[in-house]
């Protein structure tokens, strides 16, 4: 999507959803070059157009097919929850649009193949929006293992543990069946996989420490990657802190020369046996972002650049709908691991 001159054109995109964190999405796109978002969609009238007014865009719809209609767009923004998902990419898909949808991709692995099936068949772009790989502390490690700075690695621990009140601003978390690991260990494997590699099998342990919540607030889940690596993920929204770390992403990595530590504010240590350095990788305190949420508001910004780099390259997306059922694929085994207690090997 390229224009014949020296310069790309600018892309044309609406956002469905205007949520809670669709807010940081309409942000990032507002502060981004080379994108402008022409038309607005969510069936909830008022908070439409709210989030119209907050963001100077007048055309409004609280029907996707009225606004797939009218506009021409570049792409699809999809902020919503996932039940809707499938029905609003395969929209997108009838009419040649390109999506970015966020996480999880669907409700169950055969809708999510539905949607990626419908996209290829499009011949468009499909991103889905799994951006705590796009976290500056989690770039940084990336960075530390690609220049070999530990070696091989061969062990990494992932872990996300908070008593934050996150139902308080999305009071639909402690309604669902599923919880900890389908909104946020959903991160976290795809972070193990950006850092370590595709999974070959998991094993998972889910509790339910907050009695008033239909769903699992804790997690523990250990995977054992393609390459022989090991990697274990524990996530929490039921520990207490003299310092709760929320919303920080805590990374342990051990290599065959050293070893790579990610630790509250933001500070990497880089250990091995000829040094010992520790990074500072505080994300960027974006205008519009508020502490402690900076570090996922600026990947958010992050992720929908390099979605904009993707449309006018015609390059790939990292996190393509084709790579994130393998995500998907391991959110699921996860919660049949909990059911059956056992290991279960990911195809």
């Amino acid at each position: 999507m390229t224009n014949t001159g020296s310069s790309p054109k600018i892309l044309h995109g609406a956002v469905v959803g205007c949520g809670f964190f669709a807010l940081n999405q309409l942000e990032a796109w507002r502060a981004l070059d080379g994108v402008e978002i022409v038309a607005l969609c969510d069936t909830n009238e008022t908070r439409l157009a709210e989030t119209g007014a907050r963001f100077g865009i007048t055309r409004l719809y609280t029907d996707i097919e009225a606004l797939l209609d009218a506009e021409a767009i570049d792409f699809l923004d999809i902020a919503t929850t996932p039940p809707s998902h499938r029905v609003l990419v395969e929209a997108a898909a009838r009419r040649g649009v390109a999506a970015i949808c966020q996480k999880p991709i669907a409700p169950s692995l055969a809708d999510a193949r539905a949607m990626v099936e419908a996209m290829t068949t499009s011949g468009r772009p499909f991103m889905i929006h799994e951006n705590f790989r796009w976290q500056t502390p989690v770039l940084a490690l990336k960075t530390q293992i690609a220049e070999g700075a530990v070696g091989l690695p061969f062990w990494c621990r992932i872990s996300f543990r908070s008593g934050y009140d996150v139902y308080a601003q999305q009071p639909y978390l402690a309604k669902g069946e599923r919880f900890i690991i389908e909104d946020l260990g959903i991160h976290l494997l795809d972070v193990a996989r950006f850092l370590m590699g595709d999974v070959a099998s998991l094993w998972a342990r889910t509790q339910r420490v907050n009695e008033t919540i239909k769903g699992e607030d804790v997690a523990t889940i250990m995977l054992g990657h393609v390459n022989g690596t090991t990697s274990l993920i524990d996530c929490s929204y039921a520990s207490t802190f003299e310092r709760d770390p929320f919303p920080q992403t805590l990374i342990e990595i051990d290599g065959t020369s050293g070893s790579l530590r990610l630790t509250q504010d933001y500070k990497l240590l880089v250990m091995n046996k000829s040094s010992n350095r520790t990074l500072d990788v505080t994300p960027l305190l974006l205008d519009w972002a508020q502490k402690p949420w900076f570090n996922i508001q600026e990947s958010v910004l992050n992720i929908q650049r390099h979605w904009i780099k993707c449309l006018q390259t015609e390059a790939e997306p990292s996190t393509n709908g084709r790579d994130n059922l393998k995500t998907f694929a391991l959110v699921e085994a996860a919660y049949e691991s909990a059911s059956a207690g056992r290991i279960i090997e990911v195809s």
